[in-house]
């Protein structure tokens, strides 16, 4: 009975997540309040046990990057950028594109994807207006260029926190199994949307005189300020990749990189805790909490090993079922709460497979498919969401449709050269 109920209880809570009826942290949190009220949630379970509670590693890896985003945004760098490439497409709208979506594309990496697009979005709406050119293939191309991008690190993409944290994967793990893929994408996705956005691209190329208006340099308010937390951001950098060897979690390479941020930068508090997503931090505890009940009463466990019977030492068939049904799945769900619910059974089908730990096919096909299908559909990325609602705010509105009828066909696309690499790397070149 009480199984029954904790399930139901999921399910109905994951039902609002995904159709947005309520605010999502007001449904995960709702749900920890049922399930406390079943029995299933103490404080023992929901903040110290490492199976059910709260993963605090992924918590404070997010906030301090939080922390760090927030103070580089002060110094104008991101602005700085997207007026670069403003000037550096000589007026040409297919070079514009491709250029934000590089630009895109390698910040995202670093940062994550959806703190990449709040940066860089409204600076390109400001760079589009000025040029005289219609903002929504550049802004949709912006969203494809960061959920692709954020491939490639542990850090890029939520999703990816999730599952290295679950399956004990590395920033190094990351940069040598996800980053050769997620470059190849890149390349794809942006010959991809010239021929997507062919029609609105062929339009006159701008004036020499409006690019020459645009001067990079006015962005960047504080010169030393910049520098210096440029040095800590590539330090930063340097000890997430040597983390494994150091024996230090990424989560306090992150706080550590943060503190030093703020000392180097002399930011004050309303500075850098203004721009702190707390409601994100807030969804994340309550979703692990939510999770951790499943896997308390053994549903999760249950799922897994059945999952593992079905497929057997058919590894590669699990790879791809993970693949694309990551990917329909994320297409309909935000895919951070499906990543999740699913990660705990690729845990269990890695244990039960032929390659467990890092090398197996199954996590990278599982990190692909969540973060690849997040460009499906307008709802299936924290990212997409956050420019349409920019987008809308600013007088060009995106519409679904709009949106989901680009995202299928690049999706699609991404997720048969991923399947390629998959197989060729795991199961041809092994």
């Amino acid at each position: 009975m009480i199984v029954a109920a904790a399930v139901g209880v999921f399910l109905v809570t994951y039902a609002f997540i995904a159709t947005e009826k309520v605010h999502r942290v007001t449904a995960a949190l709702g749900g920890v309040a049922a399930m406390t009220l079943l029995g299933l949630v103490d404080a023992d379970t929901a903040f110290f046990d490492q199976q059910t509670g709260i993963d605090w590693n992924v918590i404070f890896l997010l906030f301090g990057m939080m922390v760090i985003v927030g103070i580089l945004k002060h110094t104008g760098l991101f602005e700085f950028l997207a007026l670069w490439a403003a000037r550096r497409s000589h007026g040409r709208p297919g070079r514009l594109l491709a250029l934000l979506m590089v630009i895109t594309a390698c910040v995202s990496p670093v940062l994550d994807n959806v703190t990449t697009v709040l940066l860089v979005a409204p600076v390109t709406l400001s760079v589009c207006d000025r040029l005289g050119v219609t903002p929504a293939p550049y802004l949709i191309g912006l969203v494809f260029a960061s959920n692709v991008g954020g491939t490639g690190t542990l850090i890029g993409d939520p999703p990816n926190i999730i599952i290295a944290s679950r399956g004990g994967l590395s920033f190094k793990d990351f940069l040598v199994h996800a980053l050769p893929i997620a470059a190849v994408l890149v390349v794809v996705l942006v010959v991809m949307c010239q021929w997507l956005f062919r029609r609105e691209l062929h339009t006159p190329d701008v004036h020499p005189a409006s690019l020459m208006a645009l001067e990079p340099r006015t962005a960047i308010t504080d010169a030393g300020r910049l520098a210096r937390c440029l040095v800590v951001l590539v330090v930063t950098m340097v000890f997430f990749g040597l983390h494994h060897l150091q024996h230090v979690d990424p989560s306090v390479v992150a706080m550590v990189g943060a503190g030093a941020m703020v000392v180097v930068a002399r930011a004050t508090p309303e500075e850098f805790l203004a721009e702190i997503e707390w409601n994100t931090l807030a969804f994340f505890m309550a979703l692990f909490v939510l999770v951790g009940c499943l896997v308390q009463i053994g549903v999760i466990g249950d799922v897994g090993r059945a999952a593992a019977d079905a497929l057997g030492d058919q590894e590669l068939l699990a790879a791809t079922v993970l693949l694309f049904g990551s990917a329909v799945v994320g297409a309909f769900v935000d895919n951070i709460p499906y990543t999740a619910a699913t990660v705990p059974i690729v845990d269990e089908l890695v244990a039960a497979s032929a390659t467990p730990g890092a090398e197996s096919p199954l996590w990278w096909a599982f990190v692909l498919g969540a973060d690849l299908g997040g460009n499906t559909t307008a709802v299936a990325a924290g990212a997409n969401v956050v420019v349409l609602g920019i987008a809308a705010k600013a007088g060009h509105p995106i519409s679904f449709w709009q949106f989901t009828r680009y995202g299928i066909v690049v999706t699609l696309a991404t997720l048969c050269v991923s399947w390629l690499y998959v197989w060729l790397r795991y199961f041809v070149l092994m």
